[in-house]
């Protein structure tokens, strides 16, 4: 190892942030070319700041003539190596998981029975001014003055009562509508 690499190696071990700018502009591109082999750039960009962030916070454990280089350039592998392991059993769970339920998640009544269950809850915990007049309204097809005259109030109230009920079923249900979207289209292509 030359004296210049030995000098900053020292300096870097005493806790010299110049050192350690030096050393982190000196690696620094090519660390993230070489772990960029490995992982997407994206990946390899945190891995080198995350091995950087590591040689300062350990730069007292450092032994002074050391090859910085080597060093750094073996723990970026292993890094790179470790995350390529840790995606690849990611994939291996999914991919288990998949064609354990794959029947269910291909097929839409799974679907269907799921969202009809949630929906039925949803509406089950409504207010029950807000529960009767939506259910009149959207299940037995009343207008708003045919519930207003049942329930003796007027329809302007009914209005209110059922604009509130899907207020709050909208937001109860706000994570499967997209899904509610995707089942209806496909049902009318079939």
């Amino acid at each position: 190892m030359d004296e210049n690499a030995e000098r900053i190696s020292l300096e870097l071990i005493a806790g010299d942030e110049q050192a350690f700018d030096t050393v982190y502009k000196q690696y620094y591109r090519g660390l993230c070319a070489f772990a960029s082999q490995y992982v997407t750039v994206p990946e390899s960009e945190e891995i080198v700041q995350d091995v950087m962030m590591w040689l300062w916070e350990n730069r007292k454990s450092l032994v002074a003539d050391m090859s910085l280089k080597s060093l750094l350039f073996t723990i970026v592998r292993n890094k790179c190596l470790n995350t390529i392991s840790h995606i690849q059993v990611k994939q291996q769970v999914h991919e288990r998981l998949y064609a354990k339920f794959q029947e269910q998640f291909e097929n839409p009544d799974f679907y269907i029975g799921e969202l009809m269950a949630l929906a039925s809850k949803a509406i089950r915990e409504l207010p029950d001014e807000y529960r009767k007049a939506f259910e009149m309204n959207r299940f037995e097809e009343m207008t708003y003055n045919e519930i207003a005259e049942r329930t003796g109030v007027s329809p302007k109230t009914i209005a209110y009562r059922i604009s509130q009920a899907l207020k709050i079923l909208r937001t109860k249900l706000k994570d499967y509508i997209p899904l509610l979207v995707w089942l209806l289209y496909e049902q009318t292509r079939s």
